[in-house]
């Protein structure tokens, strides 16, 4: 069992674009690509592929400077569609 929290913001995003919890964590357990967030050095964006979902690509920013790590955003990445 994997230790985070979420966001009031990431658990509504999960809700309204229907993005399992099943492949949020797995992004944030086994992340095909891991990049630092550009806006705010505390956060890493997590990527991978589900192939449930067409094989989109699915983001999870996640705060890892505070214990247990937050999970501040999910959403699926147009822009990395074909690049993992």
């Amino acid at each position: 069992m994997m230790n985070y929290e979420m966001t009031k913001h990431a658990r509504k995003a999960l809700e309204e674009r229907e993005i399992l919890i099943e492949w949020m964590e797995r992004a944030l357990s086994e992340p095909e690509l891991i990049l630092p967030d550009p806006e705010d050095a505390t956060v890493e964006r997590h990527f991978r592929c589900i192939p449930e979902f067409g094989n989109r690509v699915l983001r999870v920013a996640v705060n890892t400077a505070v214990e247990p790590n937050r999970v501040v955003s999910v959403f699926f990445d147009r822009t990395m569609k074909g690049k993992l």
